[in-house]
């Protein structure tokens, strides 16, 4: 039998490890919410939000004189352990939890009480020295330090999903460079449409996930405004006047950013919509990404019955069955992870939709949910860039053949035979199987020397003079 404390709280005594320090509310969420596989400790950036908040609320207390300095200093301490990686083991509740966060608040209270009260010379769980509630909650509530701390989080985690952006987009801008020259059919409902360098695929690419970088970074700004001083329902009660902007200034100096206060604490305490906005990014980089990698999959079809117009590296084999067979998997798991995401969508949206009143107490599993978004998609990005497309080769002289092996160069012909003449050039190709070329000649409808200039792959890349 490992040894335990005693702690009581609303609801009577409980049994609490002798060596945690976490306690006794702690305890009754690990008790009480079995539901999930997901740890708070699992999400080091939030348990490095709540520490940096709860460092802020201390110092605001301590400037605005409501808390002595020897109780402001180990708190700091203890946030700064935290900050630093230590004690994440402590935070053991789980992310998906009734209550509205008040087990994540107060696990992160009873951590930070119970380290300083060590660092006081005290035993853990001798609160009257330095209290969970009194002291390291002082001027809070769950309602505003909770989500104040998931906006630290997700300010933070953002910072490394645009690195994994825009590592993917430079991976992709090098294949561009790297297939600039190489001629390949364009297609438009899987069918021949006119021809384009594979350049300008992978160049498109590039682009569209480009494009996504400076919308997550916008989107992650909302989360510099937070609600600190609001309390329980946004009237600052409990709270000593000046709280919320000074609390805002000292996180903004913790964080190195600029912090505000919301102007309506009501409005802030209730309202999740920046998690909705960001979340809504999220999904548009997963669409493009699944969008991408079906491409991927489709261009490298075959090898000998399908496009077959890039080779993926080879991963692993592909069939128990099928000797030889080696399949997309990178691209597949992407897609699936991105499937993930859009579902995430929903659920996000769904739980912001779900505020009453005063208060979204459906915040933890919108908590969860952004922040696996954000994981999952990191390592996604991160798998499709190391492992797929760096090492993507083309299959050039494979792709000139169906250039020039298709009906859809007919296209190129329009300015010059008219769009009936050229009309019936394809049909009679499509019936005949015979090249667009030679039924030009033979239909005497353009000389051998201009129709070569004119068909001339290059030639059809981009715009140009009649």
């Amino acid at each position: 039998m490992k040894s335990t404390r005693i702690e009581s709280d609303l609801l009577g005594e409980l049994q609490v490890p002798l060596e945690a320090y976490y306690g006794v509310q702690t305890q009754r969420a690990i008790n009480n919410f079995k539901i999930s596989t997901s740890k708070l400790s699992d999400y080091p950036e939030f348990v490095k939000g709540l520490a940096i908040v709860k460092w802020a609320a201390a110092k605001t207390n301590f400037e605005l004189d409501v808390l002595d300095e020897k109780i402001y200093k180990v708190i700091a301490e203890a946030c700064q352990e935290i900050l630093d990686g230590k004690l994440h083991q402590e935070f053991p509740v789980d992310m998906i939890q009734g209550g509205a966060g008040t087990s994540v608040n107060m696990n992160a209270n009873e951590v930070i009480a119970n380290r300083a009260l060590e660092l006081l010379g005290f035993q853990k769980g001798d609160y009257q020295n330095c209290s969970p509630n009194d002291h390291v909650n002082l001027s809070q509530s769950t309602n505003d330090a909770y989500p104040t701390s998931l906006k630290v989080a997700v300010f933070e985690m953002n910072k490394k999903v645009v690195d994994r952006l825009e590592k993917l987009v430079k991976g992709f801008e090098a294949k561009a460079k790297e297939f600039e020259n190489i001629i390949k059919m364009g297609r438009t409902q899987l069918q021949d449409a006119v021809p384009m360098t594979l350049g300008q695929e992978f160049g498109g690419f590039a682009y569209t996930l480009k494009k996504e970088i400076a919308a997550l970074n916008q989107a992650s700004q909302s989360f510099l405004e937070i609600n600190m001083g609001a309390t329980a329902i946004g009237t600052g009660l409990n709270a000593v006047p000046g709280y919320a902007d000074l609390c805002a200034k000292n996180l903004g100096l913790l964080m190195k950013q600029p912090v505000t206060s919301a102007e309506n604490l009501v409005e802030a305490t209730s309202d999740t919509s920046g998690f909705v906005a960001y979340s809504g990014v999220l999904k548009k980089v997963a669409i493009k990404l699944s969008k991408i990698c079906n491409d991927l999959r489709l261009l490298s079809s075959g090898p000998r019955t399908g496009l077959n117009e890039i080779q993926l590296p080879p991963m692993q084999p592909g069939s128990s069955i099928m000797p030889g067979k080696v399949n997309p998997v990178i691209p597949e798991v992407v897609n699936q992870v991105c499937f993930k995401v859009i579902g995430n969508d929903m659920t996000i949206t769904m739980a912001s939709e779900a505020a009453q009143l005063q208060l979204n107490v459906m915040e933890p599993v919108l908590a969860h949910t952004v922040m696996e978004s954000m994981m999952w998609l990191e390592n996604a990005m991160e798998t499709l860039v190391d492992k797929c497309v760096l090492g993507i080769k083309a299959n050039v002289e494979h792709n000139k053949e169906l250039v020039l092996g298709s009906i859809g160069i007919v296209t190129a012909l329009n300015p010059y035979i008219g769009y009936k003449a050229s009309t019936k050039i394809a049909k009679e190709a499509l019936e005949t199987g015979r090249g667009v070329y030679e039924l030009v000649l033979e239909h005497n409808l353009l000389s051998k020397e201009r129709l070569d200039e004119i068909l001339d792959p290059k030639h059809m890349l981009a715009p140009h003079k009649k």
